[in-house]
């Protein structure tokens, strides 16, 4: 199978674009990465910029070990950059991330925070992350909605996020057995908080293309963004 990529980030409402998308591959095998600073801290951008090419320069194509596992150890190790960034900086810069990895007919990802990976397997989506983020504990423990998450005051107070010396560890899940038409989304809060989970599904059902797939996304989002709206990142994948 080969994956058809598409990648997009724009500063949305903001100034400047605090998050950062990126991905490699090779051989039958990728890492796609999607990385949010966090904008109620000094240089999100340099945060999410240094735990992207963590990830990419430790990302390798013939990993051996388990690669959940070997996902695990790399955004241990991103955060652990991050942290001597600071101290460098003498900043408190942190960043969520949410990171994909495709070998041949396996997937594994993991997530800090509540940048999001959607996967579409059997025309329905089959797993979502869950966000590290008090907002959606507030829905798992029933007080609230899943779409009143995005418009919750409590969205984003995070419960973990990259560039902490606690609560930094990631989640992680993995697939085996991909199939001709999975696919996968992943983005940055300023993207989903705008989307409906039947939404992302039904232009992934209309699309031939990643591209495709992205561009009717955004077209929602870009009809319902006001003018004070975060940066918003998204990179969808379809396996062909």
């Amino acid at each position: 199978m080969k994956p058809d990529v598409y990648t997009y980030s724009n500063e949305g409402g903001r100034g400047y674009n605090e998050d950062s998308v990126s991905y490699k591959e090779k051989d039958g095998h990728g890492l796609y990465v999607v990385a949010d600073g966090l904008g109620g801290h000094q240089h999100g951008e340099v945060a999410s910029a240094c735990i992207c090419d963590s990830l990419m320069e430790g990302w390798s194509p013939d990993e051996e070990d388990d690669r959940a596992d070997a996902l695990k150890e790399q955004i241990v190790l991103a955060n652990q950059k991050l942290l001597t960034l600071q101290q460098e900086q003498q900043s408190k810069m942190k960043s969520t991330v949410v990171t994909l990895a495709i070998d041949d007919n396996q997937a594994a990802w993991a997530h800090v925070g509540d940048s999001r990976l959607y996967y579409i397997h059997g025309k329905a989506i089959s797993h979502i992350t869950e966000d590290h983020s008090v907002a959606y504990k507030k829905y798992k423990a029933g007080e609230i909605t899943k779409s009143q998450i995005a418009w919750d005051e409590d969205q984003s107070c995070l419960l973990r996020s990259l560039g902490n010396e606690e609560r930094y560890e990631p989640d992680v899940n993995s697939q085996l057995l991909l199939c001709p038409g999975d696919a996968f989304m992943l983005c940055s809060d300023g993207a989903w908080e705008y989307l409906q989970d039947e939404e992302i599904l039904i232009d992934y059902l209309k699309s031939e293309t990643a591209k495709e797939w992205a561009e009717g996304l955004l077209l929602r989002i870009m009809g319902r963004i006001d003018a004070d709206s975060d940066n918003l990142t998204l990179l969808t994948v379809i396996l062909h």
